[in-house]
């Protein structure tokens, strides 16, 4: 049986010259896995370009599967500041300016680092952090079936977690590839057409 990989740090940075070196090193594995791909993040690689030695490394991540899950971890930590900050109130909003806002927001979540986010996306399944990534985490479906259960007279659906996967997930899907995938179709006139289709899509679906 294969062993599993270790994901996890070996120790955490306290000290202020520590911290730098985890930052350092957190670093220069996103830049690699932009420039190069996961394949060629070495532990050697990495140190290399975070200008430590790979026995600092050591000190701080057991394997690169570690330290792309910490990069993982911090992009991930910048998508939610984005998300959380934007929908500060969304649960007094009627139900159409609400799908808007959550669409909008998902664009602007998914413009965090997108070249990163686009890599990070292809690699999670090998580091074992896949629940990670997904911009409209456990956190945004609970807040999503909070609203939805707010406003329950407007809507025709009855299961709400259903809804609330149904209305998530298409949200995620068409905001992921939009941004990651087509971006150079997409303009800002093309963005603002997809908020506008996709939040009809999903108010139709919802009040029916």
């Amino acid at each position: 049986m294969a062993r599993k990989s270790l994901t996890k740090p070996r120790k955490m940075a306290s000290q202020k010259r520590s911290r730098a070196t985890v930052d350092a090193l957190v670093e220069a594995t996103a830049r690699i896995l932009v420039k190069e791909g996961f394949d060629k993040a070495s532990t050697n690689r990495i140190a290399e370009a975070a200008g430590v030695s790979v026995g600092s490394l050591y000190q701080y991540f057991p394997t690169k599967e570690s330290l792309v899950a910490a990069v993982i971890e911090r992009h991930q930590q910048e998508i939610m500041q984005t998300v959380r900050g934007e929908l500060t109130g969304i649960l007094a909003q009627p139900v159409e300016q609400a799908i808007r806002m959550l669409v909008t927001v998902a664009i602007k979540a998914h413009r965090v680092d997108p070249k990163l986010h686009r890599v990070v996306a292809e690699q999670i399944p090998r580091v074992g952090e896949l629940e990670k990534l997904a911009t409209f985490n456990r956190e945004n479906y609970t807040l999503f079936m909070a609203y939805l259960a707010q406003h329950r007279d407007e809507l025709r659906v009855e299961d709400l977690e259903l809804a609330s996967f149904v209305c998530v997930t298409t949200i995620e899907a068409l905001t992921h590839n939009a941004v990651l995938h087509h971006s150079k179709m997409m303009s800002d006139e093309k963005m603002r057409a997809l908020v506008d289709e996709a939040s009809r899509l999903i108010i139709g679906y919802l009040k029916g």
